[in-house]
């Protein structure tokens, strides 16, 4: 297992590599500039490329993995922004290796996949796309050659694995669509049986300790995170940046975990008068909370020893709709060989068994052979607004555990 980093030579930037002018059709942090790395996961094998997405500095990973083919060529799981400096590390593999010859879509609900993928086949114009059945948009739904996917090149993935042109290395899994009212989930990983590697989408993760490589590059939302209040003034150091990091990564699958406190107005302008002028232009209006003294036991519990476990969100407001279809699928996964696994976001690459996989669904379950959960306590948010959402009839309710 390879753990070279790349990125760009830091003596010259050109502003331009990190170029992403569509940032319009999804405006979240970085908005038009976003930067890549991308390292060798497993030699002349699978790299990933990292990117940064976030709203109001809480900002975490956005991944793509590329795989060699046997045959020669190249499997795109999941594209991110095709930049300039992106196409260029991409283009560097396709020297090496061959052309890109598939581009896979792996989810349905989520936009900031979806919306990479048309731009990014465009650049390679030779490549075929496949993607998950049962693509939707809200408030429309269109049809996908009008969310600017090449309809001459866009296919959807066939039910049966064994049916697909890169059956021949790849197994993969439908887990879906569970039906959520205004639309519907689903997400397909795969397995690529020569490297061991599972590539996920947004079902299953790990939160490291430290910040990630691509999050360290601009520390500012690590440092915005890591004060206490508006006036605080935090050195740019590891320590501080590993405390950013780890109330980023609790406000990203919490919301509002149990140990923050959201503060009242008044609160926040005596706070802001205190600060210099120039933090309190940065500032005002965004920071109206207010960690307790032990919010570190919130992230400990999250990051257990590194395992594998369901984002809060898709535990409380999803995954709940259909807990037999999504254990039968967890099984079917787990039935695999694989010793990595590659999500879209957080940690990677992670190494784990096949039954952590499955273990890290248990919460589905009304007895579960050993409990994956998370304190109840963090969950209260998630909870109120699955509440409002079944009460107002915009989502159906949570099924019976299994």
């Amino acid at each position: 297992m390879a753990h070279d980093q790349r990125a760009e030579n830091t003596e010259y930037i050109n502003q331009r590599d990190f170029s992403w002018p569509f940032w319009f059709t999804l405006p979240i942090y970085p908005y038009s500039k976003r930067r890549t790395i991308r390292q060798e996961v497993i030699k002349d094998t699978v790299w990933t490329f990292d990117q940064l997405q976030g709203i109001l500095y809480v900002v975490v990973p956005i991944r793509m993995t590329v795989v060699k083919l046997e045959s020669g060529g190249l499997l795109i799981y999941a594209p991110v922004a095709p930049t300039p400096e992106c196409i260029r590390l991409v283009n560097e593999l396709v020297t090496e290796h061959g052309n890109v010859k598939y581009i896979v879509l792996p989810t349905i609900s989520g936009l900031e996949h979806k919306v990479f993928v048309g731009p990014f086949a465009r650049c390679f114009p030779n490549a075929q796309i496949f993607v998950a059945p049962n693509q939707w948009s809200f408030p429309l739904n269109l049809p996908l050659s009008w969310l600017g996917l090449p309809p001459k090149r866009t296919q959807i993935l066939p039910e049966d694995s064994s049916k697909a042109p890169f059956a021949d290395e790849f197994d993969y899994a439908m887990l879906g669509p569970i039906d959520l009212g205004p639309g519907s989930f689903a997400e397909v990983v795969f397995l690529h049986r020569r490297s061991h590697t599972l590539l996920v989408t947004d079902t299953v993760l790990s939160v490291p300790a430290d910040p990630p490589a691509i999050v360290q590059l601009d520390p500012y939302p690590l440092l915005f995170h890591a004060k206490d209040r508006v006036s605080d003034i935090v050195t740019d150091n590891q320590a501080n940046r590993r405390q950013g990091w780890q109330r980023i990564s609790l406000f990203a699958l919490y919301f509002q975990p149990s140990e923050l406190n959201i503060i009242n107005l008044g609160q926040l302008f005596r706070d802001a008068l205190k600060a210099s002028e120039r933090s309190f232009k940065a500032y005002f209006g965004l920071f109206p909370f207010q960690w307790q003294p032990n919010w570190q036991r919130s992230f400990d519990a999250l990051r257990g020893d590194g395992r594998l476990f369901v984002a809060p969100i898709l535990q409380t407001l999803i995954l709940n709709r259909a807990p037999k279809e999504t254990l039968d699928w967890a099984t079917k996964v787990a039935s695999w060989d694989f010793q990595w696994i590659i999500p879209c976001h957080f940690d990677s690459p992670i190494k784990a068994e096949p039954q952590q996989f499955r273990q890290a669904f248990s919460f589905l379950e009304k007895q579960p052979a050993v409990s994956a959960g998370l304190p109840e306590a963090d969950f209260q948010l998630l909870k109120k607004i699955d509440t409002g959402l079944n009460k107002s009839g915009i989502v159906p309710p949570a099924k019976e555990k299994v």
